[in-house]
């Protein structure tokens, strides 16, 4: 029988206190699908509650289907439910994807609620700290931060599971990420009929990006050991695109401005300048008879992440990334 800690100052209403601890029971695995809830007056003599609180409490956790009431025997667990945290950076146009193929993935059984962090270490670490043993999954996307561990090792590590970034927390071993770095080279190396085309090589890796700065390490490496001319452009002030260039963005809003300059300046891409964009989206194929795109699968990492939310699994699964050859290059 479940037993409930009602704080009186809480701001937080009684009987919204009595959902959420019904909810995390289900969550922590403390209640099953057939168990026998405390009765009414069970409640309101144990915990000094009105009757209105308490029905009402119930009554919401029955709209919701996570209760049902038999006549003449009272509450039930009316289901097992899991609850995850889905924790993502932004919702740009491929993470709509993952998300997307995440919630088609998920059991049936299972809500996810997606939060959104910014690559802010306060809102990360608000969040993360009012959801612990709200859930029965965290599925984090962490980014570039010396506290983010810290905040993180907050979270039970065999239900949590690192998305996107291998960032070796060493508390947390479920881990379901991509290669940023030889998986760029490798790419790279499968293009290299069409970048000996161009006369100069340059990466778009502009100030705004949070990109991992290993992309650029392996692009420097790759270019450095097959005797390219290559540069960095860090300044999206300094983009001027010129015939016989090939530019390799990590950005998107920089993709729309090389474009841009392509057609003022009459250039076309895969004749005069190369293109090459990271993070496919469903539009990069149709954008000016295709852009290249060097690329994680999407679509798998989402149908992973639904596996580790539904299942009692472990994971330790790196994402393949390949390039996506199209007129731009």
């Amino acid at each position: 029988m479940i037993e409930f800690t009602i704080n009186p100052a809480s701001d937080i209403p009684k009987f919204q206190q009595l959902i959420d601890q019904v909810v995390n029971a289900l969550a922590e695995n403390k209640l099953f699908e057939g168990d026998q809830l405390p009765s009414v007056n069970q409640i309101c003599q144990s915990y000094k509650l009105s009757r209105d609180t308490v029905f009402k409490a119930y009554g919401i956790l029955k709209e919701q289907g996570v209760i049902e009431s038999v006549p003449n025997k009272g509450y039930f667990v009316a289901k097992e439910g899991r609850k995850v945290f889905l924790f993502l950076d932004t919702l740009k146009a491929y993470k709509e994807v993952l998300y997307g193929e995440f919630v088609k993935k998920l059991d049936k059984d299972t809500i996810a609620d997606v939060h959104f962090h910014h690559y802010n270490i306060e809102v990360f670490k608000k969040l993360i700290t009012e959801s612990r043993g709200r859930y029965s999954k965290y599925i984090i996307m962490p980014f570039a931060h010396e506290g983010v561990e810290e905040v993180i090792a907050m979270l039970s590590p065999e239900k949590t599971l690192i998305i996107d970034w291998d960032t070796n927390i060493k508390k947390i071993t479920n881990k379901l990420y991509q290669d940023f770095g030889q998986a760029v080279i490798d790419a790279l190396s499968e293009a290299e009929h069409l970048l000996r085309r161009y006369k100069t090589l340059i990466m778009v890796y502009p100030e705004f990006t949070n990109h991992p700065r290993i992309t650029v390490d392996c692009f420097e490496e790759y270019c450095k050991d097959q005797g390219f001319n290559y540069s960095i452009l860090e300044d999206s002030n300094l983009l001027n695109v010129k015939a016989g260039e090939m530019y390799f963005s990590v950005s998107d809003r920089m993709l729309g401005e090389i474009l841009e300059q392509c057609r003022e300046k009459k250039l076309e891409p895969g004749v005069d300048v190369g293109i090459l964009s990271y993070n496919e989206t469903p539009m990069k194929k149709f954008i000016y008879k295709g852009i290249s795109v060097i690329s994680t699968d999407f679509k798998l990492m989402g149908q992973k992440a639904a596996a580790f939310a539904s299942e009692d699994i472990k994971m330790d699964f790196c994402v393949p990334t390949k390039i996506f050859f199209r007129e731009s290059l």
